[in-house]
C-alpha cells in the first residue's frame, strides 16, 4: 500500500525520468509531462523510438540518460510496467511512481523485493508541487472523503 511518506518523498524529488509519453503528444503521459515541467520538475522522457518528446531530447533507455534521476514516473499499461520497473531498478533507480492504471502486482512486487520505493494507485498531478488549482482541489476533496494515503 502507498504511504503518505513514500508519496511525499517521491514528489519532493526534482529530477525524474518519465516513461509513457507519446510522440503524438495526445496521451495522459504527455499532459502529465507538460504539467510537471511547468511546475519546475526536471524531466527526461524515456522512449525507445523517439528522438524528441514535447520538444525535449528523448532517451531510449535509462542507461542513456545524461545524469542520474531521482525517480521514474511510469505511465504505461500494466503489462509493460513490469519491464519498465525491472529496467529502472537494474539502472539503480530506487523511486518509482506507477500512475493509476499502470500498476500490476508483478511491478509492485519487483519494487518491494528490491527495496525500491513505489507509489501506486495515485495520480501524480494531485500530489506534485505547484500543479494547477483543479488538481489541488481534487486532492482536497479526496482528503475530505478520507481517500488520501496515510
Amino acid at each position: 500500500m502507498t504511504t503518505g511518506s513514500t508519496l511525499e518523498d517521491f514528489v519532493n524529488q526534482r529530477t525524474l525520468a518519465v516513461v509513457g509519453v507519446s510522440r503524438r503528444g495526445q496521451k495522459f503521459g504527455n499532459m502529465a509531462y507538460r504539467e510537471l515541467k511547468t511546475c519546475g520538475y526536471r524531466l527526461f522522457p524515456v522512449h525507445p523510438q523517439a528522438e524528441t518528446i514535447e520538444g525535449d531530447r528523448a532517451y531510449p533507455d535509462f542507461k542513456s540518460l545524461p545524469e542520474k534521476v531521482d525517480g521514474v514516473l511510469v505511465i504505461v499499461p500494466p503489462e509493460q510496467a513490469e519491464k519498465v520497473v525491472r529496467e529502472a531498478v537494474k539502472a539503480g533507480i530506487k523511486r518509482l511512481w506507477l500512475q493509476q492504471g499502470a500498476e500490476s502486482e508483478a511491478a509492485i512486487g519487483h519494487c518491494q523485493e528490491n527495496n525500491a520505493s513505489v507509489v501506486y494507485g495515485e495520480c501524480i498531478l494531485m500530489f506534485a508541487r505547484n500543479t494547477a488549482w483543479y488538481h489541488r482541489a481534487h486532492r482536497w476533496v479526496w482528503g475530505l472523503l478520507g481517500k488520501l494515503p496515510r
